[in-house]
């Protein structure tokens, strides 16, 4: 059964947001609050995490996972960037866009797209989830929360505990979440592809 954490959007309760991490580090699977919609999120090396993570949403091996990273500095750690797409990307963030970059060696080979060996990096422009990172020290492994044959992600906390009560570990709620995923952006070849139109605005890149 899953552990549920109801957390202020403004001032997240230091105490909860450290119970969640170290459950994190323990292994758990837990759902948070990002700016655009909740996400799965589970520790960087987690195996267990990834596989449960591919059983909920039903996802194959070209799936690209997401490393939710504090920030700019962080993301730098994970993913090869060079001058122009730097610029392009620190314009950006934090804000509700996801970038596929080619990845460094810190990022585990389970995580990269078989083919393209790239990973998708991101920092989000929200309080909680920004706590959490913080608390964490390390970027957290990420999918979107969209059910199998589902058009839309679930909004509320109490709606997700029901649904996914013995799928994940915890659900962290701070209020409705919005139902648009982040916009994709693909960097991988040097130059701008959007691979998704989401809650970012895209034209900036188009």
């Amino acid at each position: 059964m899953a552990r549920y954490f109801d957390v202020h959007p403004d001032n997240p309760q230091q105490r909860t947001i450290g119970q969640v991490a170290d459950s994190i580090r323990s292994g758990a699977l837990v759902v948070y609050p990002t700016d655009s919609c909740f996400a799965l999120g589970c520790q960087l090396g987690s195996r267990d995490g990834i596989d449960r993570i591919r059983t909920i949403r039903r996802l194959d091996d070209r799936h690209h996972f997401t490393l939710v990273c504090r920030d700019f500095a962080q993301l730098g750690q994970f993913v090869r960037i060079d001058n122009d797409v730097f610029r392009a990307i620190k314009a950006s963030t934090p804000g509700s866009y996801t970038f596929i970059l080619p990845a460094t060696k810190e990022v585990p080979r389970k995580l990269l797209h078989p083919k393209k060996k790239t990973v998708g990096v991101r920092i989000p422009d929200h309080v909680v989830a920004q706590a959490l990172l913080a608390e964490l020290g390390e970027p957290l492994l990420s999918s979107t929360l969209l059910l199998p044959d589902e058009e839309e992600p679930m909004t509320q906390g109490w709606e997700i505990k029901e649904r996914l009560d013995h799928s994940v570990d915890a659900v962290i709620d701070s209020g409705d979440c919005g139902t648009e995923p982040t916009t994709v952006i693909d960097f991988s070849s040097g130059e701008a592809e959007v691979v998704r139109k989401g809650a970012g605005d895209a034209s900036r890149f188009e």
